[in-house]
Order: structure tokens, then sequence, then C-alpha cells
């Protein structure tokens, strides 16, 4: 399966693609993910792991 990445640009408008495309994902529910061995769906113990990330908050470093 192939990975697919859109870049939106702020103020660019939705092509009628877009809106074609979102609207078919947004009538979606989560049964219809197909996971395979390649994206397991991940349990409640490994989302627990998961941590907030803030790339753009740099640590203050004592000097």
């Amino acid at each position: 399966m192939a990975t697919v990445t859109y870049v939106l640009r702020r103020g660019q408008p939705l092509t009628e693609e877009q809106k074609a495309r979102l609207a078919v994902l947004k009538q979606m529910s989560d049964d219809d993910i197909v996971y395979d061995e390649d994206c397991p769906e991940l349990t409640d113990e490994e989302l627990k792991e998961f941590r907030p990330v803030n790339p753009r908050r740099k640590k203050k470093v004592a000097s």
C-alpha cells in the first residue's frame, strides 16, 4: 500500500477533487479502516507510552 501525502497551504482553496476525497473520508467509520501486518492497531498499553511533543518549545538550560 502506498503512502499519500497532501500539503494544504493556508488561503489556497480546495480543488473539486480534494473536496470529493474529503467527502468520502468523512463518510468512513473506524470499522472501514483495514489494519494489516504492516500497520497493526496499537494496544492501550502502547498508546499509554506516547508523550506530546512540541518542537517549537525550547528547553531552558541553566548556565
